[in-house]
């Protein structure tokens, strides 16, 4: 991914917290010459074993994913390849109207963060079920008092099987941040205001991330 300097990241905490608060990442890897890449929607979380720091570029993350063994990415999914998955945060578009200069043009503020990163597929059926499991906690933690998933295990024991694991370790991830810092001050605050105005989340998301701004 292409970021100009001025969108990136402010700190590599950014490109942590935006993949975990929008944790459905798009897997793309490599197909064949006739049906060319391969790319599937999936949740994907931090490795909870993982206690370290983040490094420059995410080097070293570790992440953990699945999706359906009938998936014919699955079957094309090969040890040691490198993948590319992508996070997309929030993002609005933004109208000349809210500028109050002239000429001007239409943008996107958009945030999205590409980690590349080799795969390694998880074959054992137990690890695949901690691989569950450890997805299931990470979300319902969000729901208050967590489901107990333990009257379920024997039930995710039986569709297991058909879930492929996967373990990715990240090489370099790019945060692209395109929040207005193109702007002078005053157009970003009207920006941010049109943007909080408009009574949707991912507007009013993408208004607090630029008030974060340095």
């Amino acid at each position: 991914m292409f970021v100009p300097s001025h969108y990136r990241e402010p700190d590599v905490s950014w490109m942590v917290d935006l993949m975990r608060q929008n944790p459905l990442a798009l897997l793309a890897s490599n197909g064949n010459p006739a049906d060319g890449p391969f790319a599937t929607h999936l949740p994907v979380i931090t490795d909870p074993a993982w206690d370290g720091p983040p490094a420059e570029k995410l080097a070293g993350w570790p992440l953990l994913g699945h999706m359906n063994r009938a998936n014919p990415q699955w079957t094309a999914l090969e040890n040691g390849a490198t993948v590319l998955l992508t996070f997309t945060g929030p993002h609005a578009y933004v109208s000349p109207t809210v500028y109050e200069i002239s000429p001007a043009a239409p943008t996107w503020n958009f945030t999205s963060v590409h980690a590349h990163g080799v795969v390694e597929k998880i074959e054992s059926i137990e690890e695949t079920l901690e691989v569950v499991q450890a997805t299931v906690k990470v979300f319902e933690k969000f729901f208050g008092d967590s489901w107990d998933m333990t009257e379920s295990l024997g039930y995710f024991r039986k569709i297991v099987p058909a879930v492929g694991a996967f373990r990715i370790r990240v090489t370099r991830a790019d945060g692209m941040f395109k929040l207005s810092q193109e702007q002078k001050p005053e157009v970003r605050k009207r920006v941010v205001t049109s943007f909080s105005e408009r009574g949707c989340g991912r507007h009013a998301q993408t208004a607090a991330l630029m008030t974060q701004l340095p």
